[in-house]
């Protein structure tokens, strides 16, 4: 609740704030990346909601088998990253942070959910062009050293 004085008036706001965590993967294969669209047009990495009694690697992994068909992978290990950021829906204000994690597959082909519209595999270059949000591309952007390094040719 926040209270703003104002001369002779009191305003009082009140929202609430509700916290969601979800967690996603940065999929590589050989030099290309996994982009999904969604149906609102944005482009983004496979990811979604923790469910009761789920860790975040097993959040991870479930949702890019539901997104993509995908289940072979490799985690790199040690690497991670967290966004967070705001948005308000039926008037709360929603803050939602992402866990990311790199892997990598020997998969192309993709299964497409229901959630999704399209999907992409692209070189690191043209991923960070085509993903929507900037935070995103950040994210990739600090895995580029990771995923160049990789041997995956």
């Amino acid at each position: 609740m926040y209270r703003f004085r104002f001369p002779r008036v009191l305003l009082t706001l009140h929202y609430s704030i509700h916290m969601e965590t979800s967690c996603g993967f940065i999929l590589a294969n050989h030099r290309s990346i996994l982009l999904l669209q969604y149906p609102q047009g944005h482009w983004s990495f496979p990811k979604g909601h923790v469910e009761a009694g789920e860790d975040h690697h097993s959040t991870a992994r479930r949702e890019l088998l539901e997104e993509t068909g995908i289940e072979e992978i490799r985690i790199i290990p040690a690497w991670t990253e967290r966004t967070e950021y705001s948005y308000s829906r039926k008037g709360s204000v929603n803050q939602k942070q992402v866990y990311w994690y790199l892997a990598t597959t020997d998969k192309f082909q993709v299964k497409l959910s229901h959630e999704h519209t399209n999907f992409l595999w692209l070189d690191l270059e043209s991923a960070v062009d085509q993903l929507t949000f900037e935070q995103e591309k950040d994210v990739l952007s600090k895995a580029r050293n990771v995923l160049e390094n990789l041997s995956i040719d």
